[in-house]
């Protein structure tokens, strides 16, 4: 058997990681994007059937994680991936700016209120990894988080708090798998090109996205050092390439499709009373025609 397409890019020890060898132009061996497209949809048609299962069994839940440079793609990845499912099975939650209320808490505060309920796919555009990545490139934004102290070993004591949160998420059933869009520097250039030369998208450029490119190797260290503490095999990190967005989008749909086949999902059995109950029902509504 074929090992799945994502598996090049999947991270479960990041000791050894290095962002560098990731190619963000990669399609594996997909021979063209009309073979993707038809694999996608493939993809979805069984994610709509398992997410059904991961519905009625009520026993566990999906937090899908996406993090990326601006005009990666989560935007696009989410609606295209998830357009097969039941939006009462699936909740997207975007973090942007913290608001005051946010600050007043521990930086895990406002994921935590957003995690999905059993039975639910939940999925972060961003996340608390914003706490050792934006947070770590400006690190004036910390100073701003109302914290009793700052460590010398900030970033290391946030990467040991992260594992042991998702180390407990698993342990109750919140499954959890981590995608990190990763697009070159040139891609996203001519990306912010489109959208400034096209009026239809220019409401999707923000000056911001252009300042925070001028920190583009702060940040490329600050997802490495990242994927590389916070990688395990209960919560891996997917480095997605993400040049071509037809692939890209083919990767995380085989991940989460492999992901739910993995958890034994299954319609709940109904016991014999139940059954008698249910024949019951049935006779009665059948005499009513």
């Amino acid at each position: 058997m074929a090992a799945p397409i994502y598996r090049p890019y999947e991270i479960t020890d990041g000791k050894k990681f290095k962002l560098r060898k990731m190619d963000p132009g990669d399609t594996g061996k997909i021979a063209s994007k009309e073979a993707a497209e038809a694999a996608l949809q493939r993809g979805i048609e069984n994610m709509q059937a398992l997410q059904e299962k991961l519905y009625a069994q009520d026993r566990r839940a999906l937090l899908l994680i996406f993090q990326a440079m601006d005009a990666a793609g989560k935007d696009g990845t989410i609606k295209h991936v998830m357009s097969g499912v039941n939006p009462q099975g699936c909740q997207v939650t975007s973090f942007k700016t913290p608001s005051s209320e946010e600050l007043d808490h521990d930086f895990l505060w406002r994921t935590n209120r957003a995690l999905p309920e059993r039975g639910r796919i939940g999925i972060f555009n961003r996340s608390y990894y914003e706490e050792t990545l934006v947070v770590r490139v400006h690190p004036e934004i910390l100073q701003r988080e109302k914290l009793p102290c700052i460590s010398k070993h900030i970033w290391k004591e946030r990467f040991e708090d992260i594992n042991a949160y998702e180390r407990y998420l698993t342990r109750n059933g919140v499954i959890v798998r981590k995608f990190f869009l990763n697009v070159s520097k040139e891609e996203q250039r001519r990306r912010f090109l489109d959208r400034l030369a096209q009026p239809s998208k220019n409401w999707k450029f923000s000056m911001g996205d252009a300042a925070e490119r001028e920190h583009w190797d702060d940040y490329m260290k600050a997802y490495e050092e990242t994927i590389r503490h916070t990688a395990s095999e209960e919560a891996p990190w997917y480095v997605v390439p993400a040049d071509n967005k037809w692939f890209m989008r083919l990767v995380v749909a085989e991940v989460i499709v492999d992901t739910l086949r993995s958890l034994d999902l299954a319609f709940p059995k109904v016991d014999q009373a139940r059954r008698k109950e249910l024949a019951a029902v049935r006779e009665k509504l059948e005499r009513q025609k």
